[in-house]
């Protein structure tokens, strides 16, 4: 029988009053023996503080760490986690955001499935919610397009990224590294950075099981979504030369095989024979999309895949220059 690891579930909050009241009552009700719930309040405004106490004298499994300054050129999120992880009680640390929600009460255990001597990290899923508007199913897709290349990465031996949302690694292993101490200049890349520079392929598992997910509210607004992805993909430049080179690949051939596609269509028809190679594109793609959804029962408007493909190739040249040569990112808080 595969023995069962404690784990210290991590949570950093800034002004998430209102998500932390759904959350952590859901964090608890997991169903597994040995666990606690730490949540770092990172300099909030609100009334998470006094919330926070509150529920710490009714549940001796939740543990506040409360960070009320930040020091000088020190990345807040990476301080606030640091923090929490070394505050934890347990070796296996596992990792969401106040604003993500457990699909099931055996999200640590199915998570926890893969713990063993002989693992450092296990990748998981945050899909988005499901939500009406056209965004929304943008922001659905572009997810799950990152999770197949991350996921597949890791499956094949070669990880290169996790996301934050539902992450999970050793205690003494993030201490033996000196946690983020390599990037603690950059904004953000205290998931997927970690995971580039750390991970190996032997030791690191990803999990996809429906039960195992955790989901993330989605924003709401176009501006607040491209300041999000201009965030994420500026951490991308920072990934180890191969991962760089095996991205930019995909990326290449993805712009290529649409505006070259398309702009030869549209200089002479009689190149008929791009056509075909569009179409066994999209229809690789969306079976590739239904796959991996119906894996992860999730659903997805297949209709819509040939569109956001499209409109993928036109994000992707809107925001990635923008984060590779912009110098300066900033954080939400």
């Amino acid at each position: 029988m595969k023995a069962s690891y404690p784990v210290s579930v991590i949570v950093c909050a800034h002004d998430e009053e209102a998500n932390l009241r759904e959350l952590i009552p859901q964090l608890l009700a997991q169903d597994y023996d040995a666990f606690e719930v730490v949540v770092v309040n990172d300099r909030s405004n609100d009334g998470t503080y006094d919330f926070l106490l509150e529920q710490t004298k009714i549940d001796p499994r939740l543990k506040m760490v409360n960070v009320d300054r930040l020091p000088v050129h020190v990345n807040g999120k990476k301080f606030a986690l640091t923090l929490g992880i070394k505050a934890a009680a347990h070796e296996w640390i596992l990792l969401t955001d106040a604003d993500c929600r457990p699909v099931s009460k055996q999200w640590i255990a199915s998570m926890s499935s893969h713990f063993s001597e002989h693992s450092d990290f296990v990748l998981g899923f945050s899909p988005y919610l499901h939500t009406p508007g056209f965004l929304n199913k943008f922001i659905r897709f572009e997810s799950l397009v990152t999770a197949i290349q991350y996921f597949s990465f890791a499956w094949l031996g070669n990880p290169y990224m996790g996301v934050g949302r539902n992450l999970a690694y050793r205690k003494s292993f993030f201490m033996q590294n000196k946690g983020f101490n390599t990037f603690l200049n950059v904004t953000g890349g205290d998931d997927d950075l970690f995971v580039n520079r750390h991970a190996k392929g032997n030791k690191t598992f990803a999990e996809l099981r429906p039960e195992s997910h955790m989901v993330s509210i989605p924003e709401k607004s176009l501006r607040s979504f491209y300041r999000q992805k201009v965030r994420h993909l500026s951490v991308g430049k920072r990934y180890k030369p191969k991962h760089r080179i095996l991205l930019g690949i995909f990326t290449a051939s993805w712009l290529v095989t649409w505006f070259t596609g398309v702009a030869v269509l549209m200089i002479d028809l009689t190149y008929w024979w791009v056509i075909p190679i569009l179409l066994t594109r999209i229809i690789l793609l969306m079976f590739t999309i239904k796959t991996t959804a119906r894996q992860a029962h999730l659903t997805f408007e297949l209709w819509t895949v040939p569109i956001l493909d499209f409109l993928y190739s036109i994000y992707y040249l809107s925001t990635g220059p923008v984060a590779l040569l912009t110098k300066k990112i900033r954080w939400r808080n």
